[in-house]
């Protein structure tokens, strides 16, 4: 025992003389006299021992972990400022999180034990703990300044035999379940899922206490799991009695009132091209030649005609900010007797319009161009398989059913190929990543998925409102009035050249500049790689290295698209900032932009574009988690069956693969049995200590289902060897034998 008594004696001296060395060091820097020195300088001044250098570099990292002194880059230290920043934190799935400071490039690293109590979402301020590093800026949470999160989804679970229950939380960036005591349980039973209140947010020692407010179901009936999602987000799914009846008194039919003063393009041969089950009906195209010229018309329902400025319709259209659409659902931006009806471009109906009419040379530019209010008359509504039919398979019974249109279909072929060209030689990045495609049955099960392919049809619309939003914005840019743009920045240097390195694994190389990248450098990239086994993973990769896209009242241009001038103009239905700026086009062309006006739309416009980000980025998110969710529950039928995929992704937890159907998995390290496998950072593989057997990024693999986990969303894989699955398939024909 005299030993252990020592033994703690000793521990306990070794932190007093440490705590004294840290107060000594700290003193001798917070001298006026002091100047940011190197670790050699300061054990020089201090007259520190060679030998004891390495102990002096220990203080000097605890000193900077805790705040008190901080490191340049150049590796002096100085005592730190106690720099005080308030920002959003976002949490993350390992305890850890990040503080967004709004107006900074860098974001501030927030270790598990600094989080000082914080949710994702949170507003909290941030004391800057260490800056440089291998992270730019590590921090602590000091001070919750607001509370991001009042509610929470999750499932309910009772405590058996007990009078209080919790509840689990969906956002897996809440790492501590939900204390409910029985009384405020609102009847829920075990397996509901539910929305809870926030009471308290706990503490180190106390997980936090809630209410429940709504039941939306059981775990496993129908609807529930979207729903889920719907709560989770905060999505809007009613609208008020007021908007709808003012909803209900605009949709008016259109008179001649409302078509006095437009262009009209009545006589105009001219189709909608969308996919089957589209409902709103928002852009129509016509395609005639002048001489050597297309005369390209791109048609945009004017919603803005319906939704006046600052009416109880535009403000809950501005709240929602777009429409959301997930896998059973659509919620839209504005009620469906607008969007489905008088600002849908119905097929034989009068309807308002606000046109770009584009007159295109051969080479794809605009060489003149005319933005009008109209109204049109639209002849058909056609889909995007039907006129794939004619243009790509020249189906003779499509072609005979469509003959009238058939010669502007070809226009439209000649001059989307035109247009598409253009875009390449400029350096436009096309990233054709395959969407999935879900079918589902009545009660919400996945039946099929599927990658959803571009054809000629959904190309040539895309080509031809790609073109209107640039027109449109190239032309508002130079009037020099208040706009909408829709941005899109440069990608960060230090993610292209890890890209640049990565491709290198592969044999590929990409050229980067000292200071900047050009769009045209991914473009080759991306066409190197195409039709080889890495191309998807390579442009995912090179996705990844971008930045997001969004609004702004700003025109920075759009680096993606190679774009100076670009916005979104073609979809007000769904689009508040599409309705924004149709708002804009129509006071301009009525001469309404006065002085005051333009006043007006700079004081909004920057709050608007914000909101309007904001809220897609909240869309984007929804939508994603409903395709995992879909996902996960198509593939629990194929528990134990055997896929081949593409090995997509490699951690040091393990290796994610893509199947042909687009359901990614991971298979876990612990599930690789042949062998204890590393993960080689340098080359990117998944290396066997023992057999030396590699896996690579890109690399075709057999895979067995091993798992799935509906509320985590999550699919398991393992390897399913050859000699495995040959003797499976043997077996069985023994057994069929």
């Amino acid at each position: 025992m005299s030993v252990l008594f020592r033994s703690l004696e000793e521990l306990e001296q070794m932190d007093r003389n440490l705590e004294e060395n840290k107060e000594k060091v700290y003193r001798f820097m917070c001298d006026p006299l002091y100047v940011p020195m190197k670790c050699k300088e300061i054990a020089v001044c201090l007259q520190v021992p060679r030998e004891k250098r390495g102990e002096l570099r220990e203080v000097l990292h605890l000193l900077e972990i805790e705040g008190k002194i901080s490191l340049s880059k150049r590796g002096k230290y100085s005592v730190a400022q106690d720099q005080r920043l308030t920002g959003t934190f976002r949490g993350s799935q390992k305890g850890f999180g990040f503080v967004t400071v709004e107006g900074e490039d860098s974001d501030i690293y927030i270790g598990e034990t600094c989080t000082g109590g914080a949710m994702d979402g949170d507003i909290v301020e941030v004391v800057i703990s260490r800056a440089g590093g291998r992270r730019s800026r590590e921090g602590k949470v000091i001070k919750i300044v607001e509370r991001g999160i009042t509610h929470l989804v999750g499932l309910f679970q009772i405590s058996p035999g007990k009078s209080y229950g919790f509840v689990l939380p969906d956002n897996q960036k809440i790492l501590k379940d939900v204390f409910v005591p029985t009384e405020r349980a609102m009847g829920a039973v075990d397996g509901h899922k539910v929305v809870v209140e926030l009471t308290s947010y706990g503490d180190g020692r106390k997980k936090p206490e809630g209410r429940i407010v709504e039941i939306l179901g059981h775990v496993n009936d129908p609807g529930t799991d979207i729903l889920s999602i719907v709560k989770s987000y905060d999505l809007p799914t009613e609208f008020s009695e007021r908007v709808l009846n003012q909803a209900v008194r605009v949709s008016k039919p259109v008179s001649e009132a409302d078509m006095a003063g437009r262009l009209d393009l009545r006589d105009w041969q001219m189709v909608t091209i969308d996919g089957e089950d589209a409902r709103d009906l928002d852009d129509a195209v016509s395609v005639t030649m002048e001489g050597e010229y297309y005369i390209l018309g791109v048609h945009i329902a004017d919603v803005a005609n319906y939704v006046q400025e600052n009416s109880a319709l535009d403000r809950e259209a501005y709240e929602r900010g777009t429409s959301v659409y997930l896998a059973d659902r659509v919620i839209p931006m504005l009620p469906h007797v607008l969007s489905n009806g008088i600002c849908s471009l119905n097929a034989g109906e009068d309807r308002l319009a606000l046109s770009c009419i584009m007159k295109v040379d051969s080479r794809g530019i605009v060489v003149d161009h005319q933005i009008a209010e109209t109204v049109i008359h639209v002849d058909k509504r056609m889909t995007y398989t039907v006129v794939n039919r004619i243009l790509e398979e020249e189906n003779p019974a499509a072609i005979r059913e469509n003959q009238e249109l058939v010669p502007m279909f070809l226009r439209m072929r000649d001059l989307s190929h035109v247009i598409r060209e253009r875009r390449k030689q400029r350096g436009s990045i096309d990233f054709d990543f395959p969407e999935t495609k879900m079918i589902l049955d009545d009660a919400g099960h996945p039946l099929e998925l599927r990658p959803y392919e571009r054809n000629t049809a959904t190309r040539l619309i895309e080509d031809f409102m790609l073109l209107a939003n640039e027109t449109v914005a190239e032309e508002y840019y130079w009037q020099e009035l208040p706009f909408v743009y829709r941005t899109h920045e440069a990608p960060d240097g230090e993610k292209i050249r890890a890209l640049a390195i990565f491709i290198n694994n592969f044999g590929y190389s990409m050229h980067v500049g000292v200071n900047e990248i050009r769009p045209k450098e991914i473009q080759k990239l991306l066409a190197k790689v195409e039709g080889s086994p890495q191309e998807a993973l390579i442009s995912r990769l090179a996705l990844r290295s971008m930045k997001q896209a969004g609004y702004t009242p700003e025109n920075t241009g759009h680096f993606g698209l190679a774009a100076n001038y670009y916005t979104h103009f073609t979809s007000p239905i769904r689009r508040y900032p599409d309705l924004q700026i149709h708002r804009i086009i129509k006071d301009n062309l009525r001469g309404r932009m006065t002085e005051n006006k333009i006043e007006h739309y700079r004081a909004i416009l920057p709050e608007v574009t914000k909101h309007a980000s904001k809220m897609e980025r909240r869309a984007d998110e929804a939508e994603r988690e409903t395709v995992k969710l879909k996902k996960t529950e198509y593939m629990e039928q194929y528990i134990g069956a055997e896929f081949e995929g593409v090995i997509s992704g490699i951690t040091r937890w393990g290796m994610y693969v893509e199947l042909d159907n687009t359901v990614e998995g991971l298979v876990h390290v612990t599930n690789m049995k042949d062998d204890h496998y590393e993960y080689q950072e340098q080359s990117y593989e998944m290396v066997g200590i023992h057999t030396g057997k590699r896996y690579k990024l890109g690399q075709k693999i057999r895979i067995r289902v091993l798992d799935t986990d509906h509320l985590m969303r999550t699919i398991d894989f393992e390897i399913a060897e050859e000699g495995e699955r040959r003797n499976g398939e043997d077996q069985r024909q023994d057994d069929r034998q």
